[in-house]
Order: structure tokens, then sequence, then C-alpha cells
């Protein structure tokens, strides 16, 4: 007579105890090093390209400008006039010491149109302007 072994039928579970832990930790990370995107783009635009580029590497003092291609003039979430442009970011000077505002013009736009806005930035003191651009290869 043979004798057949009889095995459970239950299975080894897998500990689920330390789970709510993993997951806070990994929730924490991500929002941790994760950054938001803080405006929304309106204006249509394409950079020019440049053979040397320089990346910025305090990126927390910038503020962007965008000018598109139908001359729109965007500061962030707003598309302004350009004799508001003073007043606006002269505020943002106020706020942040040190300021580099970064123009993101349309490569197409009228360089009388990009000395305007500079002349508008002079008149609110902010003075350390960088210049958007792609590589080009």
């Amino acid at each position: 007579m043979k004798f057949d072994k009889r095995r459970g039928n239950t299975k080894p579970e897998i500990p689920t105890a330390s789970m709510p832990d993993i997951v806070f930790m990994l929730l924490l990370f991500f929002m941790v090093t994760t950054t938001l995107r803080d405006v929304n783009v309106l204006v249509d635009y394409k950079l020019p390209e440049a053979e040397s580029l320089e990346k910025i590497e305090n990126k927390r003092l910038v503020s962007y400008l965008w000018v598109g291609k139908e001359k729109n003039i965007q500061v962030n979430d707003s598309v302004i006039k350009l004799d508001e442009l003073k007043d606006i970011m002269y505020s943002k000077r106020q706020s942040m010491q040190g300021i580099i505002v970064s123009l993101r013009i349309d490569r197409n736009v009228d360089m009388g149109l990009v000395t305007d806005i500079q002349q508008e930035l002079r008149k609110a003191y902010c003075l350390r302007i960088n210049y958007s651009s792609t590589q080009k290869y």
C-alpha cells in the first residue's frame, strides 16, 4: 500500500504589515522630487538657433517673458501689452532681488519690438537679461 503525501493547500502569504510605510515613503519621495510647471505658455513661438549656449545655474531667480509670432507678450499666465511690462517687472524685481529676465522670443519677431522690450525692462531696473535659444547642430 502506497501512502501519498498530502500537501497543504495553503500558500504562504506575503507579509503586508510594512506596505503602508513603503507606500508613504514612495509618495513622499515623489512629492519632494517632482517639480511642477508654473506657467502655461499661451503664445506660439519658435526659438532661434545658436552655436554655443550657456545654462543658467540658479533657475529660482529667472522670470520668463515670451514673445510670440503674433507679437503677443506673455509674462506669467497672462498676455500683456508692452506698456504694462514695466510695472509688472518692477514689482517682480522688488520681490526677487537679482532677478534674471529670460526672453523667449520667436525667431521672426522684429528687432524693433525686442528693443522696445529691452527699454521697458531697463525702466523697471531689470538689467540682467538672458536670451533663450536652441542648440544648432
